[in-house]
């Protein structure tokens, strides 16, 4: 069964809305941008505040709660946009990472979004071995912004 972390009620109703919100009138926290993925069934968009990583000259989308909806719809589409402040959406295209691949992006997202997603990788931090990295890998989806 896949991995997934379901937000209580505090991140659903107050956490996620304020992000986004802040996001969206242009006061991203540490980068944060909107997510808008159509969704695979309806095809509507749906929307989700994400907090994307760059990483050696690449950026990436990691979903910290594991098989989200986001992630369920992006894998059947395939492309998204991201939104934030007074800057236009951007259409991206993502490609998936295979699970060998995502040891070194869990631990450079553990570096710069700890504060805000730690409790998701069931005390898995930045300064773990490679084994314990490599043991979460497939309950974090991980996704390369190819455009």
């Amino acid at each position: 069964m896949p991995h997934y972390q379901k937000p209580n009620a505090f991140t659903r109703s107050l956490f996620n809305p304020l992000v986004a919100f802040l996001t969206k009138i242009g006061l991203p926290i540490r980068g944060s941008r909107v997510l808008a993925v159509r969704g695979r069934k309806s095809g509507e968009w749906r929307t989700t505040p994400v907090n994307p990583l760059s990483h050696e000259g690449a950026r990436y989308l990691v979903a910290p709660r594991g098989e989200t909806q986001w992630v369920r719809n992006i894998r059947v589409t395939g492309t998204a946009e991201l939104r934030g402040g007074r800057k236009p959406a951007e259409t991206i295209r993502v490609a998936e990472l295979s699970d060998d691949e995502k040891p070194a992006l869990l631990r450079a997202y553990l570096r710069h979004w700890a504060w805000e997603t730690n409790q998701f990788f069931g005390g898995v931090g930045a300064k773990a071995p490679e084994e314990e990295l490599r043991r979460i890998a497939p309950d974090h989806p991980v996704f390369r912004i190819v455009e």
